[in-house]
């Protein structure tokens, strides 16, 4: 299945106020994409908008909270009577929370599964009522933590889990329907975002991400591609897959790095802003975080499997080179 180039789409994104939401829509946008842009901060958006629209390009928002399936209707109602419908739905809005899952409350925890679960629930199924008619892209932001548990973000892991098995079900189910719509599912490792000072948290620490740490724009890149060329599964950073690989060969070995993945949580200095932005907006607009380690600047890996037939070429490139210096070496030899 191929869909139509981004500079013809329309591309709705949900958690478009930061991070992960926020470069993809930019880079949307920068390829002559329609975006209509969701998130619960109204203020930003709007700037977002302005940005957008102030270089040519062409952008609404929608204030929503992706927990009420009747916000998330209305985001593809909006599309529908601005642009007439949109190609590419993608549910990014998530966050986290971090500490012991016997110390968090019950409320903190339901919201969290509000919003990344049942927020792509509800992404899901309204996009897909649409995109039977006419064809398109459904995209959800998953996780390495679909496949890996993480202690001290138990309920995230959980709800990455979630997000997996649904996303799994409804594309075997629209493959049985045969509707004109692919179902990608996209598993970032750590990216650089500000997901760990806008998430909940329970312990005395700031909160981190383990390493390495990719850009978010390598995530907004493999969104887009998926867009247009879809895959089922998309891992970005190699060291995700290299995890999640390894947990799959060992399992029981993995749950013995329990201490090592605790502490690459915590950074030294103390809390920041503890109560973060599980069940209001805080201040938003930005792509990055603040990581206190370098951050990669791509990821070799992900670029390869976004387009094998390049990567075996450059392979077989490098083999054929290979082996020519190996035999001219070898004929040397012999004539000497």
């Amino acid at each position: 299945m191929k869909h139509k180039p981004l500079r013809e789409q329309v591309i709705v994104i949900t958690g478009a106020s930061s991070g992960i939401g926020l470069a993809t829509v930019r880079m949307a946008a920068r390829h002559g994409a329609r975006v209509v842009l969701a998130a619960r901060s109204g203020d930003t958006l709007a700037r977002v908008q302005d940005e957008i629209e102030g270089v040519g390009g062409k952008a609404i928002h929608v204030v929503a909270d992706v927990g009420s399936r009747a916000d998330v209707q209305a985001i593809a109602d909006r599309a529908v009577a601005t642009f007439g419908g949109f190609d590419t739905w993608v549910n990014v809005a998530g966050g986290s929370i971090y500490g012991k899952l016997r110390e968090i409350s019950d409320a903190d925890h339901e919201r969290l599964i509000r919003t990344n679960f049942w927020g792509t629930v509800y992404g899901s199924l309204v996009a897909t009522e649409h995109l039977r008619q006419q064809g398109g892209a459904l995209i959800n932001v998953g996780s390495i933590a679909s496949d890996l548990a993480f202690p001290y973000q138990g309920m995230y892991a959980a709800s990455k889990h979630a997000v997996k098995g649904f996303t799994d079900a409804l594309r075997m189910e629209l493959l049985d329907e045969k509707a004109p719509v692919s179902v990608t599912l996209i598993k970032p490792a750590s990216i650089d975002t500000p997901l760990p000072q806008r998430a909940r948290n329970y312990m005395d620490r700031e909160p981190s991400l383990p390493p390495p740490i990719y850009p978010p724009e390598e995530v907004a890149n493999a969104i887009l591609h998926a867009a247009v060329h879809p895959q089922r599964d998309i891992f970005v950073g190699g060291a995700g897959k290299a995890f999640t690989a390894g947990k799959e060969f060992a399992p029981g070995a993995y749950d013995y790095l329990a201490p090592a993945i605790i502490a690459l949580q915590k950074r030294k200095s103390a809390p920041r802003n503890p109560d973060g932005a599980l069940h209001a907006p805080v201040p938003a607009g930005e792509t990055r975080g603040d990581p206190p380690i370098p951050v990669m600047r791509t990821s070799a890996y992900t670029r390869a499997t976004l387009h094998p037939l390049a990567a075996a070429a450059g392979l077989l490139g490098v083999g054929a080179a290979t082996a020519v210096a190996v035999l001219g070496s070898t004929s040397r030899r012999r004539r000497s």
